[in-house]
């Protein structure tokens, strides 16, 4: 596991292997960041020609190694472009994110590297640090080969911030790394028992209360929904509330995760190339716990509780058919055209459970819908709600985090579509347009009135099937579980 340390120390002092600056883009070429001069000056003030003579330009997301030929105790000089300078006030977070993000995952094979970012504030050097130990990320439990390069051992963060600011970003970066972990996890290690069992033994470390019903009691509990997904597998499904709570405070949050930990589609069968990645199906409910465990370790004045609906969407002879009818936890029916359609039926389950807890908000994230895909690519989640503040609230959370997320629509005219003759509503409607807000009017429907309500539709940002980019890795990104963390901060503050 990578570790972080912090220094004042002039960058001319600084002993790592590799000093990573920032460089912006400007008309006569690249040009340091604040902060590099001392480097600058260390490489006779020609750093700027010397990266300009490579073909670097400064733009954000650039990365330039340079030889320092002893002239710094770094042997190497890591140029991370930064953009244009801003007109005023300091670098943007989430570009100080991606550039020591990129700048680490450009030095595995080092030992211990340098961050000598634009970190003069206590947020730009959380951001620094955080970006630094998302992009020392790799997940190589399943190789048996030695001759993959190591990530980065050591992080030390060249800042006059406090300390403080780098412990919180160490707990969201391991938050995030364990959602990454557990979304990497081939569904054959991680089925809904085994997922609960995790949560259980991680959340009796930090104190969390954790209760786990399985396919008995979630059968004899009326949850109609969870049950019927689960029952075509030989894995039985499970559904778990995972909770924290501190004493002062004065408002509940309750997270809502979709946790298929492989998705078939069920008889509605996925093809070949939809399915290879659906392990990432759970990436809702590792978000959840993820956001969860980092509120409890930040111990934040707020109570935070996480609804994980976990099964596995399998074809089989017990499986749910197409025309099914289920009656969920809410008493509501609903008739499944479509098994393949299968997070919103455990989503409306656990949704309908956590309102029993009367929180301020629920917010529901899942990988829920390839529509998601069509309308906002790989890297922008949808979010809707039946409130107006509580969207602005995620999405201000969000954009403070450095997650995209977009706000979309919940057209009363697409709820017809949702009509079906032989129960309240259908899962699926009739026509493919519109259909990632056709699943959020769905889940609309477990909403009761006056219970504010979001729903992140993260299908495509929660798994990354190419190549790496600033700090996020191939693979699980764990997307969300910032929002969710920084949701709770400022709700720990209001």
């Amino acid at each position: 596991m990578t570790t972080v340390s912090r220094t004042t120390a002039d960058l001319q002092s600084v002993d790592a292997d590799a000093l990573v600056i920032g460089v912006h883009a400007g008309p006569d070429g690249p040009r340091p960041a604040a902060g590099a001069e001392s480097a600058d000056a260390a490489l006779g003030g020609r750093l700027g020609q010397t990266l300009s003579a490579m073909g670097f330009s400064g733009k954000a997301g650039e990365i330039a190694k340079v030889p320092t030929f002893g002239a710094l105790p770094a042997t190497i000089l890591v140029a991370a472009g930064l953009g244009d300078a801003p007109a005023e006030g300091p670098v943007d977070n989430e570009t100080l994110r991606r550039a020591a993000g990129a700048a680490v995952r450009a030095l595995a094979g080092t030992a211990h590297a340098a961050l000598a970012l634009p970190a003069a504030s206590d947020d730009a050097a959380e951001a620094v640090t955080l970006g630094g130990l998302l992009g020392a990320y790799a997940f190589g439990r399943y190789h048996t080969t030695g001759d993959r390069k190591a990530p980065v051992e050591r992080l030390t963060v060249v800042t006059e911030a406090g300390e403080a600011a780098l412990k919180r970003a160490e707990v969201v970066a391991d938050s995030v790394t364990a959602v990454r972990d557990l979304v990497n996890t081939p569904p054959s290690d991680l089925w809904p028992d085994r997922f609960a069992r995790i949560v259980e033994e991680r959340g009796r470390e930090l104190g969390l209360d954790v209760e786990v019903l399985d396919e008995k009691a979630l059968k004899e509990g009326g949850y109609g929904g969870i049950s019927g997904v689960g029952q075509g597998s030989v894995n039985p499904p499970r559904l778990v509330r995972v909770a924290y709570s501190h004493p002062e405070a004065a408002r509940t949050l309750a997270f809502v995760g979709k946790g298929i930990t492989f998705d078939s589609g069920g008889l509605s069968l996925k093809p070949a190339a939809s399915m290879d990645w659906m392990k990432s199906d759970m990436g809702g409910a590792g978000a959840v716990f993820g956001a969860v465990s980092a509120v409890a370790r930040l111990g934040l004045k707020v109570n935070v509780i996480g609804y994980l609906p976990l099964a596995e969407n399998m074809p089989s002879g017990t499986a749910q058919r197409p025309s099914d009818v289920l009656t969920t936890l809410s008493g509501k029916t609903v008739e499944v055209l479509d098994t393949d359609a299968e997070g919103r039926l455990v989503l409306c389950d656990a949704i309908t459970r956590a309102t029993q807890d009367d929180p301020d908000l629920i917010v529901d994230v899942a990988t829920l819908t390839g529509a998601q895909i069509v309308a906002l690519g790989w890297r922008t989640a949808g979010l809707m709600s039946n409130d107006d503040s509580a969207r602005d609230e995620v999405l201000a959370a969000a954009a403070k985090a450095g997650e995209p997320i977009w706000a979309m629509p919940l057209p009363e005219e697409l709820r017809k579509g949702l009509d079906s003759p032989v129960a309240d509503l259908a899962n699926l409607q009739p026509e493919r347009w519109g259909a990632m807000l056709t699943a959020g009017i769905f889940l609309r429907e477990f909403v009761p009135a006056g219970q504010r309500w979001a729903h992140i539709d993260m299908a495509g940002p929660a798994f990354n099937k190419g190549e790496p980019y600033g700090y996020t890795p191939k693979g699980g990104t764990g997307v969300t579980t910032r929002t969710l963390i920084e949701l709770a901060t400022e709700y720990a503050q209001a």
